[in-house]
């Protein structure tokens, strides 16, 4: 079994890391609230930084919300980089964008550190039950050395390319996909309301048929039940995402006119204080309360 280090214990590096621990793995995990350390209990070893979290390990897994906080604590002050041995694996599964990875992968390969890069798709739900889609890129030997972690965090982990970057490419993707479908699943059912239907109703027709998308069925239940104080997925992770995915389109010459208006969607509910708030309460800025 790897040694595991684990950077991110939030929302969805927790139960991630405790799939692992499942599998029997040992692990070492860091976060900046140190309580969240201490939730997995006895089973793991708290460390009090990326760099305790990263020494000795075979693999080290990053699981933070942003590219500056990859940095921070690999390259940061006491940042797990330098002390991370020849031979070890950095497991990218955050969302960070291609140009992060890419820049991670050159500055370890100096310090025979390979990184593979494994961005995750389904919430919380399927990281508990170790039901994630992950999307993987890497030299094939570090792919090797990887694959029992992602067998236990993961239904499906196809590889789709040798260069780490690759798998945050299809993750942009998904991401693009993701974020219009809610942005569109709220027009929808605040359409509905203004037309003067019931929403919930209309909701349960239009789920079951041609218009259906995970997102209209996921999201959509909580746009007409409400989601009260629960939050799976905040409103600023979409922000973050599809400035990655504008971001990404610019550098490439190409126009992204869905993912363009569906931004400026959840940047409106950011600055109407939504942006912690679950993402499916876009459709209040659709209903034109903030």
């Amino acid at each position: 079994m790897a040694q595991v280090g684990w950077i991110g214990l939030g929302a969805m590096g927790r139960p991630m890391a405790a799939r692992l621990l499942d599998g029997g793995h040992a692990l070492i995990g860091y976060d900046v609230d140190r309580a969240a350390a201490a939730a997995l209990g006895d089973r793991a070893k708290a460390a009090g930084s990326p760099a305790e979290a990263a020494a000795g390990c075979d693999v080290l897994a990053v699981m933070v919300a942003t590219g500056a906080q990859a940095e921070e604590v690999l390259f940061g002050d006491q940042g797990a980089a330098p002390a991370l041995r020849k031979g070890a694996v950095v497991l990218v599964t955050a969302t960070v964008g291609p140009a992060a990875v890419q820049g991670m992968a050159d500055r370890l390969a100096g310090q025979g550190v390979h990184v593979v890069d494994a961005p995750v798709s389904g919430g919380v739900a399927r990281a508990t039950t170790g039901e994630l889609l992950m999307m993987v890129s890497g030299p094939e030997a570090a792919l090797a050395v990887v694959q029992p972690l992602l067998d236990a965090m993961s239904s499906r982990a196809p590889v789709v390319g040798a260069t780490p970057g690759d798998g945050q490419k299809v993750k942009l993707v998904n991401q693009l996909l993701c974020g219009v479908h809610i942005a569109a699943a709220a027009e929808g059912l605040a359409y509905a309301e203004a037309l003067g239907l019931d929403a919930e109703a209309c909701w349960e027709v239009i789920r079951h048929g041609a218009a259906a998308s995970f997102m209209l069925d996921d999201r959509g239940e909580r746009m007409v039940h409400g989601a009260g104080d629960q939050v799976k997925s905040a409103i600023d992770i979409f922000v973050k995402d599809l400035g990655l995915v504008l971001a990404a389109a610019r550098e490439n010459v190409y126009p992204a006119p869905l993912a363009s208006v569906a931004e400026q969607l959840y940047l409106t509910g950011r600055r109407a204080g939504l942006g912690s708030a679950d993402d499916s309460k876009l459709i209040e800025v659709l209903r034109g309360r903030r």
